[in-house]
């Protein structure tokens, strides 16, 4: 009787204080060159998508940066206001977010940010949010 309270009870403990699932390890590569964004899981390619950098007089700093902060709604107090929804800043005031002008995508089109779609910045958000920590960005 005592071994099955203890069995019991052991298997209570691992259902309930299971161990947390291992962070992943996020590569986000932007190049200015073909104004795209690949993102990288765990060295696996699951993303490439279209974006805009930094107009010639707003150049988007090339190096190697990790997540300074995360913004959900944030809005650009340097630019009216703007909306930044789903904001990755990496590189002091710059960050990566949404943009509602898509057509732009795919050229150069912002004061430094990274921008784009809605859509895709929510997806990425999602993802750096779960691993912040292991989150690299690398602008080339």
């Amino acid at each position: 009787m005592k071994r099955l309270l203890f069995a019991i009870a052991a298997l209570f403990a691992v259902s309930t204080f299971a161990l947390p699932a291992m962070a992943a390890k996020v590569d986000i590569t932007i190049s200015r060159a073909s104004q795209t964004m690949t993102v990288k899981v765990d060295g696996a390619v699951k993303y490439n998508w279209a974006v805009s950098t930094g107009k010639s007089l707003s150049w988007t700093r090339a190096g190697t940066f990790g997540v300074q902060s995360l913004s959900p709604n944030h809005r650009s107090s340097l630019y009216n206001w703007a909306p930044m929804p789903h904001s990755i800043f990496y590189d002091g005031n710059r960050a990566i977010h949404g943009t509602d002008h898509v057509s732009q995508l795919g050229s150069r089109a912002s004061h430094g940010c990274v921008r784009l779609s809605r859509g895709h910045a929510a997806t990425l958000y999602a993802l750096v949010s779960n691993n912040r920590g292991n989150t690299r960005i690398v602008v080339r």
